[in-house]
This record gives C-alpha cells, sequence and structure tokens, in this order.
C-alpha cells in the first residue's frame, strides 16, 4: 500500500499504551506516522522504530497537549516535514494523550481537578485545533478522541472523578464539533474504552484485577491493539458516514 496520508498520534511511546499500538497500527495500515509525547527524544526513537518496522515514514516530536505553545511548536514540526516532502499531508488525528485521576472526591484539590482537565479536555482541544485546518484544506480529514466508560457510567478504580468528568467533556466536544464540520470532508468520533490492559494499571492488586475481569461480560480486559483496530477504522474511507459518534469498546461492561 502506498502512503498518502499522515496519522498524527498524541501519547505514544508507552510501551504497553493505546497510543503506542495505534501508531504501529496506523503504519501497518500503510499511513506515515508522526508521534507527539512529552519526551522528544523518547517520541523521535519510537518513530524510527514503528518506521523502520513497517516501512512508513515516521517522525516524533515533544508536546505537552496541555500547553499551546508547545502544541503549536509541534504542529509547525510536523508542518515542516510536510513541506519538504518528508511527510504526505495529515488525514488522521488520534488524540490519545491522558492522565488518570484515582483520588476519591475529598480528597482531590484543584490543582489535580485543573491537571486532569487540562491533558484531557484543554489538550484534545488544543491539538484538534491546531492540526484541522491542514485536514480542512485538504478536503479530507479524520479525528478520533479518547474518551471513557468512566465518563458514561461514573468513576471507577483509577479514574475518579476529575477523570470521568474530563472524558465526558471529551464527549460533548466531540458531537458539537462533528456538526460545525459539516461538509468539510473532515469527521470527528469518540472512542469510549473499558478496562484495557495497559501501564495505566501498573501497581494494581490481583484483588482489583479480578473484580475488574469479573465485572466485564466477556470476563477480560481489552487489549491495546482492540482499541487501536477501532480506532483506525474511524480513520479509514471506510468509515465516512461516522461523525459525532461515540464507539464503545469495553467488553459489554456498560450496555445502553
Amino acid at each position: 500500500m502506498s502512503t498518502q496520508r499522515t496519522a498524527v498520534v498524541t501519547g505514544a511511546t508507552s510501551e504497553k499504551g493505546i497510543g503506542r499500538a495505534t501508531a504501529e497500527r496506523y503504519a501497518e495500515d500503510g499511513w506515515a506516522v508522526v508521534i507527539l509525547d512529552l519526551d522528544g527524544e523518547t517520541s523521535a526513537k519510537v518513530a524510527a522504530e514503528i518506521g523502520g518496522t513497517y516501512n512508513v515514514p515516521a517522525f516524533g516530536h515533544a508536546i505537552d497537549v496541555s500547553d499551546e505553545a508547545s502544541v503549536l511548536a509541534a504542529h509547525a514540526a510536523t508542518r515542516a516535514e510536510i513541506d519538504s516532502g518528508a511527510l504526505p499531508p495529515v488525514g488522521a488525528l488520534a488524540n490519545i494523550a491522558g492522565i488518570t485521576s484515582p483520588v476519591p472526591f475529598l480528597e482531590t484539590t484543584l490543582e489535580l481537578w485543573n491537571k486532569v482537565f487540562a491533558v484531557n479536555a484543554t489538550g484534545t482541544y488544543l491539538v484538534t485545533k491546531a492540526f484541522l485546518p491542514d485536514m480542512i484544506a485538504e478536503g479530507w480529514g479524520r479525528i478520533v478522541t479518547m474518551s471513557s466508560v468512566s465518563a458514561q457510567r461514573g468513576g471507577g478504580v483509577f479514574g475518579k472523578v476529575p477523570y470521568s468528568s474530563a472524558k465526558a467533556a471529551v464527549l460533548g466536544f466531540t458531537k458539537a464539533l462533528a456538526r460545525e464540520l459539516e461538509d468539510t470532508g473532515v469527521t470527528i468520533n469518540a472512542v469510549t474504552p473499558g478496562a484495557v490492559d495497559t501501564n495505566i494499571r501498573v501497581g494494581s492488586t490481583d484483588d482489583q484485577e479480578k473484580a475488574i475481569a469479573q465485572g466485564i461480560p466477556l470476563g477480560r480486559t481489552a487489549t491495546t491493539r482492540e482499541i487501536a483496530s477501532v480506532i483506525t477504522f474511524l480513520s479509514s474511507e471506510d468509515a465516512a458516514y461516522l461523525t459525532g459518534t461515540t464507539i464503545d469498546i469495553n467488553g459489554g461492561s456498560h450496555m445502553h
């Protein structure tokens, strides 16, 4: 498959993370890849590994998704690579970067609340705002936002009130922006994973892990590849008629 578009993925350097699995899945499908994460050196290293494995152009840059100047710098670096011919135009943006808040409500601080919103909600806004004009100019684009089952049913072992609230904001953002993007050729959809086998849960007890699995009708947590595969589907030509929607990926743990 010839590489015709670039997928930008935030939060994609953790070895067991959804972001890295998503970047790899894009590359497997023939996309060029740009990895944006806090550590620019690590981002570049992971991009080189993915690019080498799948024989696609891949670059990595530093980004703090909660800081507008950092986001604009990452966008400028990506834009320079496109303008030089090293990358094809951006066709997809996967907003994966996020942090959890496993603290009971009365133990939270305003600092924690603001930080969780800054990364999960404001970060999604800033990165989308930076890369969206490029996709509109191309007349084609796919944006995927990362929400959570916690936004739908509230709380959880690893993401309590601040996290659930921020991820609910992501759902509202996705639906509202989808309406504004009518007739642009750009779609935006959200995914709401349930429990996933990622490094977010490193340090959890066996009892917690057992309880999580028992609460899922399919009897297990999701793999990161299972989440990544839905994200890349939403970025494909086959998902052209989907926008403003939410795809639940939770093994039946939140049935409507």
